[in-house]
């Protein structure tokens, strides 16, 4: 089945209805640790203060880089560049997944099925891991998820040495998803593509044997539970076991009705993600592997269940759905609604889709807003450490693009991966605790400590203060 110029019509409209789905928040969640890199590479003097507790990121990935050059090429606002890039992310899984459903089905109806239902689900949370399958914002992810697919979609076509083109762009931004990609990658190359049995594999992977955590990181760890497998609840468990028992199912039936490498592909990722499963337990095991849960080895989820939902909804295109019109929208109208849903409930005080230049709803937003408009940007804030659990998850340094203490939600994230910021991290959180208690001395406190000269507050706000915004949630105040 070749690609007409009327397929590529229908991927743009399906990207657009993903948009339109699942939602943009430039700076939500993971955006708070990737966008003030590429900020602060656009503008140096930014982040004058604890910017390590993103560097870190920013330093193993080109993401950053590749941002600021199509500023640079294109000279449009960074918050047209990151919508673009979203959008072509989007486009480049959505014709990933279509050519691996290409590879597997002999219908269009299966092949578009398989891509329509990857669309459908982008924000779909994948088991334990804290991921969707597509981001509704845009981080290095954006960019390695569709490198993944294409390497895949490579291999499935027969095209190794393609497909190890693509592992290779993938892994300048983001090494560590490129090592789950690679990985699975290699089982393919051991395994038949025919109906033959596993052929035998030995490796030999040296092990670092580590120090036991030093307690600062013990405590980052205690933040970050489900980074260890035997902390997970038994759906989440369920959401191991149940992509496995799917993906047993599917090669069967990939071998009965010949789909071509579907079976191969469904065999390899049961290897695949019982190999990282093995990992995982090994690394729960109190003692001296416990540092390695920096490298979540349940991530691999994320390409298992990608691969998963391109196969059920190929199967279910071929074998249900087919030709008839109500069939699909009865499958997808309420998939869909139920996702938009979701959504909205993710981020109830916030526009579902956030387009640039456009006034926010969300009172916290509002605040960072004016922060970024109107204050020195060496300025240096403290904010509760838990305001993104307050605030739709709305990142601080990547809206106000100002400089701010540690937090507790995603600077503790930062430091699991990086332990040799755990002590910083637990100093300064620890500084602020009882935040919601704080009077004029405490923060004066803070000033003396660490030099922080902004507070933003929560309504009624701090007697003693300066504060020259407030709305009907937040107050910005300076610290005199």
């Amino acid at each position: 089945m070749r690609m007409r110029p009327a397929d590529l019509l229908v991927l743009v409209g399906l990207t657009l209805g993903a948009v339109a789905v699942h939602g943009y928040h430039p700076g939500a969640e993971d955006a708070e640790i990737y966008l003030p890199g590429v900020l602060k590479r656009l503008q140096p003097a930014l982040f004058p203060y604890n910017s390590e507790f993103f560097q870190s990121h920013a330093g193993l990935t080109a993401f950053p880089w590749v941002m600021v050059a199509s500023v640079r090429a294109t000279h449009l606002p960074l918050a047209i560049v990151m919508l673009a890039w979203q959008l072509v992310s989007i486009f480049a899984v959505l014709l990933a997944s279509w050519r691996i459903a290409r590879a597997c089905f002999h219908t269009r109806a299966a092949v578009w099925s398989g891509t329509a239902l990857v669309a459908s689900l982008l924000t779909i949370p994948v088991a334990g891991t804290s991921l969707y399958l597509v981001d509704p914002y845009v981080t290095s992810r954006s960019l390695s998820t569709p490198g993944t697919l294409l390497a895949v979609a490579c291999a499935a076509e027969g095209r190794m040495l393609l497909a190890a083109a693509w592992l290779l762009a993938t892994a300048i931004v983001h090494p560590l998803m490129t090592v789950f990609a690679g990985s699975y990658l290699a089982i393919l190359a051991l395994l038949p593509r025919g109906d033959g049995e596993f052929r035998r594999a030995a490796a030999a992977v040296p092990l670092n044997i580590f120090r036991p955590a030093a307690p600062a990181y013990q405590r980052i760890l205690e933040t970050r539970p489900l980074h260890f497998i035997t902390n997970w609840t038994w759906y989440e468990w369920l959401g191991v076991a149940g992509p496995m028992a799917l993906l047993a199912w599917f090669d069967r039936i990939g071998r009965t009705r010949r789909l071509g490498p579907m079976p191969w592909l469904c065999r390899g990722l049961i290897a695949f993600q019982g190999m990282f499963t093995v990992a995982a337990l090994v690394i729960a095991v109190p003692g001296r592997f416990e540092q390695l849960s920096e490298l979540q080895p349940m991530r691999s989820l994320h390409l298992v269940y990608l691969l998963l939902f391109v196969f059920a909804g190929g199967l279910i295109g071929e074998l249900l759905l087919r030709d008839r019109a109500w069939r699909w929208a009865l499958l997808f109208l309420p998939l869909c609604a139920g996702m938009w849903a979701a959504q909205r409930q993710l981020f109830p005080a916030s526009p579902h889709v956030e387009w640039p230049g456009r006034p926010s709803s969300n009172s916290w937003v509002q605040a960072f807003l004016w922060i970024r408009d109107h204050t020195p940007g060496d300025a240096y804030f403290a904010l509760d450490p838990n305001h993104m659990a307050a605030n739709d998850e709305q990142g601080f340094r990547a809206i106000a693009e100002r400089s701010m203490l540690a937090d507790a939600v995603k600077d503790s994230g930062a430091a699991t991966m990086f332990p040799a910021l755990a002590e910083k991290w637990a100093e300064q959180v620890d500084a602020q605790a009882g935040w919601k208690h704080f009077g004029l001395a405490d923060f004066e406190r803070l000033k003396r400590r660490y030099g922080v000269n902004w507070v933003v507050v929560e309504q009624p706000g701090v007697a003693g203060l300066e504060c020259p915004y407030r709305n009907g949630r937040v107050i910005v105040c300076r610290i005199d």
